[in-house]
């Protein structure tokens, strides 16, 4: 039990960073700049977590030992002078947004079956939750490439105390013997995970490869409460926000990756869909705090996983459309023709990206991706559903509010096609691995792209097409 607290309290403390950073970010922001609880608790996590491993990357590039204190300290000053600096700058604004918040949750404000629908909704992820979190804390590390690609950093940094560096099998076996280097299968993958669990291994006092993994589980509850809030943030009610919420949450891929911990892909996932909102968001109201939060969200994905530089590469097209409304499917269009090119020449000339290898001919598992999206279980019927909202709404893809969406998941889709076409990821698509893990990346923006599509279609709006728009 002693352990647990140390852990939940450290754990908590991350979070409440990366709240307290948000919440000093917005002190000098216009009175009538307010954002939804959800959202500034939600991104709270993700921002927090980002934090506290650039403050353990500083300690580890300035030969201070890691430990609780060491790590602790500074993130507790960081987070009681943020915090103070939010509190002093809007008192009574942030402790309105906290009664409002405590309201909602249990559904102030609906009435009738709307109430009862919100409160249904709730309990049942909360249910979801406090299972997944059993997975958690009972199981082992279990999946392959954690325990050979991401954890073995975390568990030498938490012997070593320190960010040992690691090399390929080359490098390692041409060192000198008494280098002190370390080997694992993927040497290049960033740090952020891995020393988010040598900072639970550090609370909790010991190596626990299974309490290591418990943030996952509250990167899961984030990206819950962070994309209800995102919701909000766009303008839908309460209870189709809750409605996006768990239906991202209850995906079986999901799920997976929550209880089966140690992989990056959900939290790169977290990233890409809160910080595409984000910047969404910061594109419309042009406010500096906006902006801030939308770059450390995006820029954060870099940080994660590898494909994260992909991702903020074929993000670009939809914040064009949200930019320059007027004509900017048409310069997005361009955009993609131009990346598409880029990719087959560079394809034929054999060129590595991201350490993946392109082909100039390409083959292309059809049958593998069908199963993958339609017929097997990851994914219920969220594909379905993708097909059937673009079928319904297709006259209001290219809405103001929908475009920028629309060439984000299609842009992202793309890029995926690309990927398990022109490159050897292609395998890895007949062996359902990859293809859902990549994937994954993009299911909770497709949601987000589902909504905004089905209120299109809902206020039945003809507001003409960007790319049709006259010429000033």
């Amino acid at each position: 039990m002693e352990n647990f607290l140390a852990l939940a309290a450290g754990l908590g403390l991350v979070w409440a960073l990366g709240i307290a950073l948000i919440g000093a970010l917005f002190r000098f922001a216009p009175p009538r700049v307010a954002l939804p609880a959800p959202w500034i608790a939600g991104c709270g996590w993700f921002v927090g977590m980002i934090a506290t491993t650039l403050a353990m990357r500083a300690l580890s590039v300035a030969g201070i030992a890691f430990g609780v204190v060491s790590i602790g300290a500074p993130l507790l000053a960081i987070t009681a002078i943020a915090g103070w600096l939010a509190w002093r700058g809007r008192a009574a604004q942030l402790r309105g947004t906290l009664r409002e918040a405590a309201r909602a949750l249990h559904g102030g404000g609906l009435d009738g079956w709307q109430r009862l629908a919100w409160r249904l909704i709730v309990a049942w992820l909360a249910v979801r939750f406090a299972l997944l979190f059993a997975e958690v804390w009972w199981r082992p590390l279990y999946p392959w490439d954690a325990w050979t690609q991401w954890a073995t950093k975390a568990r030498a940094w938490y012997e070593m105390r320190s960010m040992v560096p690691f090399a390929g099998v080359s490098e390692f076996l041409s060192a000198p013997v008494d280098a002190l280097l370390w080997f694992d299968a993927a040497p290049h993958y960033p740090a952020t995970m891995p020393l988010m669990q040598t900072w639970s291994a550090l609370l909790v006092g010991r190596w626990d490869d299974a309490l290591a993994n418990l943030p996952w589980w509250l990167t899961g509850v984030a990206l819950a409460v962070g994309l209800h809030g995102g919701m909000r943030l766009m303008g839908f009610r309460p209870l189709a926000a809750l409605a996006a919420t768990a239906l991202v949450n209850t995906l079986p891929i999901v799920n997976v990756h929550v209880a089966l911990a140690g992989y990056a892909d959900l939290p790169i996932a977290a990233y890409l869909a809160l910080g595409t909102i984000a910047a969404l968001h910061a594109i419309r109201t042009r406010g500096a705090g906006e902006v801030v939060l939308a770059a450390a969200l995006l820029l954060s994905m870099t940080l994660v996983k590898n494909p994260g530089k992909a991702w903020l590469v074929m993000l670009l097209p939809a914040f064009v459309v949200a930019a320059l409304p007027r004509y900017g499917v048409r310069i997005a269009a361009g955009l993609l023709a131009a990346a598409v090119f880029a990719l087959l020449v560079g394809a034929r000339s054999g060129v590595t990206l991201l350490g993946y290898k392109f082909y100039l001919q390409p083959v292309v598992h059809w049958g593998a991706l069908f199963d993958a999206y339609f017929s097997y279980a990851n994914w219920h019927l969220l594909w379905y559903a993708a097909v059937a909202t673009a079928l319904l709404g297709w006259r209001h893809l290219l809405d103001r509010e929908v475009a920028p969406f629309t060439l984000a998941v299609a842009s992202g889709l793309l890029f995926l096609f690309i990927g398990f076409a022109f490159t050897h990821a292609g395998q890895w698509v007949e062996d359902q691995s990859t293809v859902n893990r990549a994937t994954l990346h993009l299911a909770p923006l497709v949601v987000v792209w589902m909504f905004a599509c089905l209120r299109g279609l809902l206020r039945g709006s003809g507001e003409p097409a960007p790319a049709a728009a006259p010429a000033s």
